[in-house]
């Protein structure tokens, strides 16, 4: 029977769920009780290289994408996290990252002195290898001070490794670094690398320097079969060219002499901003000295021409101590 419009009721009306979704949201998530653990070796537009490090899969290389529980937490180079999903590593397979692990350490540099924004470069290592060239391109100090304060701040031991011996004497830089403590390792192109993978064996380490200064070189020389791209260094600028893109880690190989580890080759960088770090942050870093300073006037900045500093007034403070001190105080606002 057909019926008129005055002889409708509720049983003509068709009622729709709710198109959004008829059950309230919840904040409650899977607890993944069953998720690997794994290792991110290298981030490339969304989509992460992981080494799964337990379960059945252990040993294995997948894809995965971060799950979108993460919110905006950032997934780096060198983070310890949780996996689910399709860990079969082929081609067509993707699993997702559902948790990332606490960092032990973390290196971060800011685009210039002034930016507030942090980025983080890498998660987890325990050492900086800061790659310098002794020529073509020419040494920078000043840079190679900020990568120590930056270094300090995270917690990270430091390594100078400078290449190109052979073109340059290395004795200017040695001088200037080894008395205050830094490890200083100086190679020659197709030189021995004994040394170098000495202090890399059993560790996480990033390498970081500027454009064309050999860091893919000693990769390529480290690790067989890593096959990082190289370049040259600009004739007319004495720069060279970005031929990493990103940062990956790559896994030292075991031998009879050294045990493995990692390397994590960054691209090169023309500054390493400290807008993150303060000069209270350095400072600490000296533990001598830093009580010295804790007599100083209030707002001292503890340099030479500071007035009443007690670290001028005070026997037996060690010039080299107090020279690098001031000299990574002075990197906090100086340009490289």
């Amino acid at each position: 029977m057909v019926r008129r419009g005055r002889d409708f009721d509720e049983d003509d009306v068709r009622v729709r769920a709710n198109p959004r979704g008829s059950r309230p949201r919840s904040k409650i998530r899977p607890a993944q009780e069953d998720a690997a653990d794994a290792m991110v070796l290298a981030v490339d537009r969304g989509r992460y290289t992981c080494l799964v490090q337990s379960g059945e899969r252990e040993g294995a290389e997948v894809t995965a994408m971060k799950a979108r529980e993460l919110g905006r937490k950032g997934v780096v180079v060198g983070d310890r996290v949780s996996l689910v999903g399709d860990m079969r590593g082929g081609p067509d397979s993707l699993a997702r990252v559902v948790r990332v692990q606490p960092r032990q350490h973390v290196l971060r540099r800011t685009a210039d002195d002034t930016d507030p924004v942090e980025r983080v470069l890498v998660a987890n290592a325990d050492q900086l290898v800061i790659v310098t060239a002794l020529a073509d391109p020419e040494p920078r100090p000043r840079m190679i001070d900020r990568c120590l304060v930056a270094a300090l701040e995270a917690g990270l031991s430091t390594v100078l490794c400078l290449t190109k011996a052979d073109l340059a004497d290395p004795g200017a830089l040695l001088a200037a670094y080894e008395p205050i403590g830094v490890t200083v390792v100086v190679t020659e192109r197709t030189g021995d690398l004994t040394e170098l993978r000495r202090e890399l064996a059993g560790k996480m380490s990033i390498l970081v320097g500027h454009s064309g200064v050999g860091k893919s070189t000693l990769v390529n020389a480290l690790i067989p079969g890593a096959d990082r791209v190289t370049g040259v260094v600009n004739d007319v600028t004495g720069r060279g060219r970005h031929t990493s893109t990103s940062a990956v880690a790559l896994r030292l190989p075991e031998t009879d002499e050294f045990a493995g580890g990692w390397v994590i080759d960054t691209p090169g960088v023309r500054s390493f901003g400290l807008a993150h770090v303060s000069p209270d942050a350095v400072v600490a870093a000296f533990p001598d000295l830093a009580a010295i300073t804790a007599e100083c006037p209030r707002g001292c900045t503890h340099m030479a021409d500071a007035p009443d500093c007690k670290l001028d007034e005070t026997e037996g403070v060690d010039p080299a101590r107090l020279d690098s001190l001031r000299r990574l105080l002075t990197a906090l606002t100086a340009g490289d």
